[in-house]
């Protein structure tokens, strides 16, 4: 997700630690933080405006509890991963926190513990302060034949280059973690009372401190990092031909008309926006599959036809399109643009790849603006993936980790609907 103070004390120094929940607002704006294309990015504490009667305290204790808060700092439980988190003040408060994919190349950790380390301590001090202190998270599940303590041992390296490199920044790191397999294990504490050398398993139940904390607080976690990231990830065959067929068909038709005259580009506008409106009708209609995001997502899929997914992703490549889409950003139509957006970032496929940032922008826009943040912050990375330079994401991207709330842009989009000529 990013926002309020959730501290985090080491449990060698005897003292507590704290972690302040961030209190759910209407349309919640910070969650964590996901990194841009291309590397690492750091957060920005919430600047305030919290309720205080949801300002929930919890007092951590020990590696334990920090294991068990890492998905509520983030909104997600993240696979593959580096995290930092930054503790600032006497009392270790949270700040920003930055997560990145761990390298498969063991060559590039240590230049990569550089860039994430910079990237914590460069953000933290240009938006408020520098960071006094850190706590590190090494997250990756066993590959074939490993236990976690596999994991612990290969991951050490990194563990050593991320504190060394913190270290040169004269800035600590008070814990680091490795998480793997359900199980933590901490690379700092030598008690093996607190940290036994198989590790000890991470709490699920809901009772725990930090997790009836979230809930009051309306902090919720959006399942795996992976889990967001399948949701916006290109369908196979035998979709994937099918879709290529219908883009070519489709491209022939619709091409020559947004590159002809006004009247032939108003009309593939408003064709494009009424298709658009009527899928959401019949998405409403069709209601959600029991099961989860998965089977809710191969029902949106079943739901959406080859020609109607091409016609759309065609059509929103115009600017003013995908701007006015971008007006179904709240009220009953929220919900069911974010899952039409998704499955047409699902449909771009094989050559037609580079035509996902569009649907994949509106869908992490719509994500942010209904408090989803690790949704939104995985659809904008993935739009800047395919396209560094795409504005929009630049923009939303830009947005979100400087701690904006999406209300001033929802304001804006609703002037300009209300202010459009049909």
């Amino acid at each position: 997700m990013n926002r309020n103070d959730e501290a985090a004390r080491r449990p060698e120094s005897g003292s507590t630690s704290r972690i302040h929940l961030p209190a759910q607002r209407t349309a919640p704006s910070h969650r964590a933080d996901e990194p841009a294309a291309g590397g690492p990015d750091p957060t920005r504490p919430n600047p305030g405006g919290e309720s205080a009667a949801l300002d929930n305290r919890v007092t951590l204790r020990g590696p334990g509890e920090l294991a068990d808060a890492l998905p509520y700092l983030l909104g997600y439980y993240p696979d593959d991963s580096i995290v930092l988190v930054a503790l600032q003040g006497a009392r270790h408060r949270v700040g920003g926190r930055v997560r990145t994919a761990i390298p498969e190349d063991t060559g590039t950790w240590r230049q990569t513990a550089a860039e994430v380390a910079t990237c914590l301590v460069e953000g933290s001090a240009s938006r408020d302060r520098r960071p006094d202190a850190m706590v590190l998270y090494l997250c990756q599940e066993p590959r074939a034949g490993e236990q976690p303590r596999d994991v612990l041992e290969r991951l050490r390296p990194l563990a050593q280059y991320m504190r060394t490199t913190c270290g040169a920044h004269d800035i600590p790191v008070l814990e680091a973690l490795c998480v793997s397999g359900g199980r933590y294990f901490s690379y700092c504490c030598p008690d093996t009372a607190c940290c036994p050398t198989e590790g000890r398993e991470l709490r699920t139940e809901p009772a725990s401190p930090i997790a009836a904390a979230a809930t009051y607080a309306g902090v919720r976690v959006q399942g795996s990092l992976r889990d967001l990231e399948q949701r916006v990830t290109p369908l196979g065959d035998p979709v994937a031909g099918r879709q290529i067929q219908a883009f070519d068909v489709a491209a022939r038709a619709l091409v020559p008309k947004m590159l002809g005259n006004p009247a032939e580009i108003a009309e593939v506008r408003a064709e494009t926006l009424r298709t658009a409106e009527r899928l959401m009708t019949r998405y409403r209609r069709g209601g959600l599959s029991q099961g989860g995001p998965e089977a809710a997502d191969l029902r949106d899929d079943a739901l959406l036809t080859s020609h109607e997914a091409a016609l759309l992703v065609l059509g929103l490549q115009d600017r003013v399109t995908r701007d006015r889409a971008a007006q179904w950003m709240e009220g009953p139509s929220a919900r069911a643009a974010l899952r039409l957006w998704r499955a047409l970032a699902r449909r771009c496929v094989r050559a037609y790849e580079g035509h996902a940032p569009a649907p994949l922008t509106l869908a992490g826009w719509v994500a942010w603006s209904l408090g989803e943040d690790a949704a939104a912050r995985v659809a904008i990375g993935r739009a800047l993936e395919s396209d560094p330079g795409y504005t929009f994401a630049r923009l939303l991207h830009q947005a979100i980790n400087d701690g904006m709330d999406p209300e001033p842009l929802r304001r804006c989009l609703r002037r300009r609907r209300e202010t459009r000529t049909p």
